[in-house]
């Protein structure tokens, strides 16, 4: 298990690596955000990427912006003192697949990290064809009408599993279980903010409705989408 660790705060910086080369992890540290995306860019052996948001040089969320835009699906938790809804909103909405407020308490942030490790991917898995819409799991590309769509992993994990179960309803609870592992609460609005975000990038640029909210229950993934 491999870490690249993006964090200007030397001490913490220094904690991260003890404590991550502890728990078994490989983990190289930089303390500059335009070396992380670089080092991220030109080594495609890093499993999961931590990423402060207040870098030096660039910050976290341009940096996992960039990544995504350019097709990078190296999973990033991303450490921040902001704490509000927008923030994490932001953050997400960026590229990161998980986000934990500073300060943090270490035992969450391996868990997390671990989370996202397991995070690998369904390459025994099908293509899931919903009309225009293509999830594949071995590539984890997701195309509509042809054109790629760029998602975080977590978002990805989200929509394959209401891919592939198009036309049923997959609770809160099932993607709580299969996506994060049951490591986050119930009660927390994370499932409906990044739901929002692969609307965000499945449905609005193309006109549609793909994804219903049934509230009380979860999330259905129709099988002839809305047109707008």
């Amino acid at each position: 298990m491999r870490i690249l660790v993006a964090e200007d705060d030397v001490r913490l910086a220094g904690l991260l690596e003890q404590s991550l080369a502890e728990a078994g992890w490989r983990v190289d540290v930089v303390h500059n955000g335009r070396v992380a995306h670089e080092r991220l860019l030109g080594d495609a052996g890093y499993d999961v990427a931590l990423l402060d948001w207040m870098l030096p040089g660039l910050d976290g969320v341009t940096v996992a912006r960039r990544l995504r835009d350019l097709g990078l699906a190296t999973p990033i938790l991303m450490l921040t003192a902001r704490g509000d809804v927008r923030d994490r909103i932001i953050g997400l909405d960026a590229g990161a697949d998980d986000y934990l407020p500073k300060p943090f308490d270490l035992d969450e942030l391996l868990a997390r990290l671990r989370a996202l490790y397991r995070r690998g991917g369904f390459s025994g898995e099908a293509p899931a064809q919903i009309g225009d819409l293509v999830v594949d799991p071995g590539s984890r590309r997701v195309t509509r009408r042809g054109v790629e769509i760029t998602l975080s992993t977590r978002e990805f994990d989200i929509l394959y599993l209401l891919a592939s179960h198009a036309g049923q309803v997959v609770t809160r609870l099932r993607i709580l279980d299969e996506v994060w592992d049951g490591e986050t609460d119930l009660r927390s609005n994370v499932i409906d903010v990044h739901v929002a975000a692969i609307r965000g990038k499945i449905d609005k640029p193309f006109g549609t409705d793909t994804i219903t909210t049934l509230r009380g229950a979860g999330y259905r993934l129709e099988t002839t989408p809305a047109n707008r």
